[in-house]
């Protein structure tokens, strides 16, 4: 027994090293990503009734802002995604989605600190999909994403699992589609164009010749610009922006002589400006932009549900089914076509892993279309952006937004 002891010693001793390491591994505490939320509070401006003063807080992942506009502490955001894990069954465990969204572009996703409250078409389209999947459209929690290096660019976001799904002021291309991305249906047929001051004397895009131009660092205004002017043989000099307020800031700071984005976005940030009045938007188009959901791929599924989700809008407009006359189509319509998208016929939320009734709770908790974009952007809101290519195609109007149809 005495030839073992030291054998019996040495192997007691290691032990006890290898406990020691491992309860220090426990105790090591694991790293929490940071969310970057971006609020907007109003104050008085020396040249307009109110303005709106963007900043940026950092806070922890668990203090992000949720869609419930009633309590004044935000409540803490759920856990995002297992890599790997069905995000249908992520979303409904958890029972709330986790929707990536910009955070300081009014009308299509914004965060009024003051009020506790998220607005935006985009942000709209998130609680569409919340209808869908949770029967509540409310069950969102609102994650700013942006354009910037860290964990919460979009694109990061979207493949490290932190947000179900991205709807951001996105476009869709080739090499985004083709790098673990997917692409729902476009929701705003957008294109890039110019924001200039009216004392320039910029009306073509010929008179952008050598001219210095704002656009933001890492998004494809920056290679549309680019590609666009080399091949009209236009001269000039890119000022690369880090930050979508810094971009504005600088355009009104004089840093450049025009500054380069979606339409869309141009219009909204114009409203905004000090002196609106005192910019123009440049009616020439350098691209089509398609802006939509974005996903990660792997899942066709969660590809699949996103995607009717979105498409149930639509239909609900080309069927003149909306928020205010939904209920008496789903009891008195005998239109088979209205029956299948509310689920009184059909079994085609089934399929998706939805209730059946999932058209009827986007419609009439949120709206069709029609309801989302008037309520954001439409003629009674303070940016009253012409609907353009974005009406129902059997409307007239010269209107391209078409949904397969629910059969």
């Amino acid at each position: 027994m005495r030839r073992f002891a030291p054998f019996i010693i040495i192997g007691i001793s290691l032990l006890t090293m290898a406990c020691g390491s491992l309860g220090r591994l426990v105790s090591q505490a694991v790293p929490t990503p940071e969310v970057i939320i971006i609020t907007a509070t109003p104050q008085k401006g020396a040249d307009q009734e109110v303005s709106l003063q963007l900043t940026e807080t950092p806070v922890a992942l668990d203090t992000a802002p949720t869609a419930d506009t009633s309590v004044a502490t935000p409540e803490p955001a759920p856990a995002p995604a297992s890599i790997g894990e069905s995000t249908l069954v992520a979303v409904q465990s958890r029972g709330v989605l986790n929707c990536g969204v910009n955070a300081d572009l009014p009308g299509f996703g914004f965060y009024d600190a003051v009020r506790k409250r998220w607005t935006g078409f985009d942000v709209d389209f998130c609680r569409v999909i919340a209808a869908a999947v949770l029967g509540d459209a409310n069950k969102v929690n609102f994650v700013p994403v942006t354009t910037n290096d860290g964990p919460n660019e979009r694109f990061t976001a979207i493949r490290s699992k932190l947000v179900d799904v991205v709807i951001r002021n996105t476009t869709w291309t080739a090499s985004r589609d083709g790098s673990g991305l997917m692409f729902g249906p476009t929701t705003f047929h957008d294109g890039q164009t110019f924001l200039v001051t009216k004392k320039s004397g910029i009306k073509t895009l010929e008179d952008l010749r050598d001219k210095r131009i704002c656009a933001s660092a890492g998004t494809t205004s920056l290679i549309n610009l680019r590609d666009d002017f080399a091949a009209r043989g236009i001269t000039f000099e890119a000022v690369e922006i880090n930050g979508e307020n810094v971009l504005y800031q600088s355009y009104l700071d004089g840093k450049c002589d025009a500054v380069t984005s979606d339409s869309s976005q141009l219009a909204v940030q114009r409203v905004n400006f000090p002196k609106p009045d005192d910019h123009i938007i440049l009616g020439d188009r350098i691209s089509r932009e398609p802006l939509g959901p974005v996903m990660a791929e792997g899942d066709d599924q969660w590809y699949d549900i996103v995607s009717w989700s979105v498409y149930a809008t639509m239909y609900a407009e080309e069927l003149r089914v909306d928020r205010s006359n939904v209920d008496e189509m789903l009891t008195t319509s005998k239109d088979p076509r209205v029956l299948r998208l509310l689920g009184a016929e059909g079994k085609i939320g089934s399929q998706f892993g939805l209730a059946p009734d999932f058209g009827y709770q986007i419609v009439s908790q949120v709206g069709n279309y029609g309801d989302i974009y008037n309520t954001n952007l439409g003629p009674t809101t303070m940016f009253n952006i012409d609907r353009g290519p974005n009406k129902a195609w059997n409307l007239g109007g010269g209107g391209v937004l078409a949904s397969p149809p629910f059969r």
